[in-house]
């Protein structure tokens, strides 16, 4: 069972979770748990890489309902991180969820299309599969980049597929068995695949580095858990 590969449309202005993943959105952080393998050692991974340049300002794009906001502020050495989502449901959570970092955290409200502010990391978490083709993902790439000051950091935690027809199928058969082994049947498991791709497309982990080193970092894969994948850009 292949599921379906996404589809070619711009990021939407408004997106969201609750219907996107048919959950409420005090569930999310719970089922995301289970949807995908090693989330919690990605963020902190991504946390710690980050954190490794002492930066003034992060911005997380996608920031959802904080996690990685809030593994960030976590780390020693980091001052304000910028929450950006474009769920304003998400947004309310994570004002809840990271209240106790007082002024070290802002919120907005806006797109991957919205201007990036001058800044030290840029880190995403199973955001940017929704931007559907390597030209867009490119291109928001560059503007990252371009935001970052020098010896900034561009971190991203999402999901890879390969190019190779075998190697693929078998990351989708490791995702199912995830899955299963979290009380999820194999059925419904392609089931939600196929739900997903109706707004996510996932790109190889050779193409989406070609895209980081197109704009200009240099960048490398730090850790895999299949398919959850950590990629690392820097900027000289």
């Amino acid at each position: 069972m292949s599921p379906t590969a996404g589809f070619g449309y711009d990021q939407p202005m408004s997106h969201s979770v609750r219907s996107h993943l048919r959950l409420e959105i005090d569930a999310y952080d719970e089922a995301i748990r289970t949807y995908i393998p090693g989330y919690e050692t990605a963020l902190d991974r991504a946390a710690e890489e980050v954190a490794d340049i002492s930066p003034a300002l992060v911005v997380d794009l996608g920031a959802g309902t904080g996690a990685l906001t809030e593994a960030i502020l976590e780390q020693d050495g980091v001052g304000h991180v910028t929450a950006v989502d474009v769920d304003p449901e998400m947004l309310d959570q994570a004002r809840e969820r990271l209240a106790r970092f007082g002024s070290r955290v802002s919120f907005r409200e806006a797109s991957f299309d919205a201007p990036l502010p001058e800044c030290d990391a840029v880190a995403a978490s199973l955001a940017l599969h929704h931007v559907p083709t390597l030209a867009g993902r490119a291109a928001l790439h560059q503007r990252i980049f371009e935001a970052l000051r020098p010896g900034g950091v561009f971190v991203n935690a999402d999901v890879t597929l390969s190019t190779q027809a075998k190697s693929r199928e078998r990351t989708w058969r490791l995702w199912a068995a995830h899955l299963v082994s979290c009380g999820i049947t194999e059925e419904r498991a392609y089931r939600h695949f196929d739900e997903w791709a109706l707004e996510d497309t996932y790109f190889a982990l050779e193409d989406e580095l070609a895209a980081m080193r197109e704009a200009g970092f240099d960048a490398e894969c730090i850790w895999r858990d299949a398919p959850n994948t950590l990629m690392v850009g820097r900027k000289g």
